[in-house]
């Protein structure tokens, strides 16, 4: 099958049933075109109709474990596409006038249908090259303090924050720790929490740890349906709550990291569909609705002054848990 943003699919395991029956759509249209009398027109609409029910049946009842699989999916959008697909006038700015550049986290100014918004997020990367160039979207200090820099840009100039988060969690190497990881990512929040413009974070993958909590202190917090945000991954919770990693699938139902459950606990403030089979398999789809969330957003904060932004941030994030 071929994916709406390029490239062949890859399948979870939990996605067989459905990748069988397209190996055999696959199987036909080769054997039709090795032989032009073969009609394969009927057979091929009743396996992709079979294809797609199943689909929708197995992505309807997603577990926590299921939902952390697609979240993690290599051929998820990442920060690169939401902004090729919708910001224009892109300018990314490296550097933390501290330390050093890191392209894990990306950041810069550009345009949202025509009005100026700085745009901050981890991003992963798709290839083994690419991959390594961002650490795999996990950043070191200088990434958090470059985050401050554009947030205090933005705050300056009062420019709209958009927030785009998918991480594992920060770098927990030795040499970001001696740089002052921890301080970095409080800093960081600290900032998200001060500022005077309105700001959006939207968790379109992992939300790991502090390494996602440092640029999603925000007015607004969405999730993608299949995303997850969390303290600590599954497979580290795990290891040090039953001693056993392999458990992780247990960790995920205990923690409670999907989407639905965080909307109901009021971490969030609502949920970005995802058509049938995730993200990565309809990025079109997903810019589409993630473009209507920033515009909506973009909408009902304008023209709110700086005091009342700051305060419709503290009242969100001191409301949380008292619902429960």
């Amino acid at each position: 099958m071929t994916l709406t943003g390029g490239g062949m699919q890859s399948y979870l395991d939990f996605e067989k049933p459905v990748a069988d029956l397209e190996a055999k759509i696959a199987e036909l249209k080769s054997l039709a075109a090795t032989d032009q009398a073969v009609s394969i027109d009927e057979e091929v609409t009743r396996l992709s109709a079979r294809a797609d029910e199943a689909l929708v049946e197995i992505y309807r009842k997603l577990t926590p474990w299921q939902k952390t699989q697609v979240a993690r999916h290599p051929q998820r959008p990442h920060f690169s596409d939401y902004v090729r697909s919708l910001i224009t006038e892109w300018t990314p700015l490296a550097g933390d006038r501290k330390y050093g550049e890191d392209a894990a986290l990306q950041a810069g100014f550009g345009r949202f249908n025509g009005t100026p918004v700085a745009i901050l997020g981890q991003e992963k990367g798709n290839s083994t090259e690419t991959r390594l160039k961002h650490n795999f979207g996990m950043a070191n200090p200088e990434g958090y303090r470059k985050a401050v820099r554009i947030m205090d840009m933005a705050d300056r100039f009062s420019i709209p924050v958009i927030s785009l988060v998918d991480t594992a969690g920060a770098y927990p190497g030795i040499g970001a720790e001696e740089r002052g990881q921890a301080e970095a990512i409080a800093r960081s929040t600290e900032k998200g929490l001060e500022l005077g413009v309105p700001n959006l974070a939207i968790i379109i993958g992992e939300g790991g740890s502090g390494g996602a909590i440092a640029i999603a202190t925000a007015n607004r917090v969405l999730m993608l349906e299949n995303s997850i945000y969390s303290v600590i991954s599954p497979e580290a919770g795990a290891s040090i709550l039953f001693r056993d990693a392999a458990r992780a699938q247990d960790m995920a139902t205990a923690q409670k990291i999907t989407a639905q459950d965080l909307l109901g606990f009021g971490v969030i403030d609502a949920i970005i569909p995802e058509p049938a089979g995730g993200a990565h398999r309809h990025h079109g789809a997903i810019m589409e609705a993630t473009g209507g969330a920033i515009g909506t957003f973009l909408k009902d904060f304008a023209g709110k002054s700086r005091l009342e932004t700051r305060e419709h941030r503290r009242e969100k994030f001191l409301a949380i848990g008292t619902n429960l």
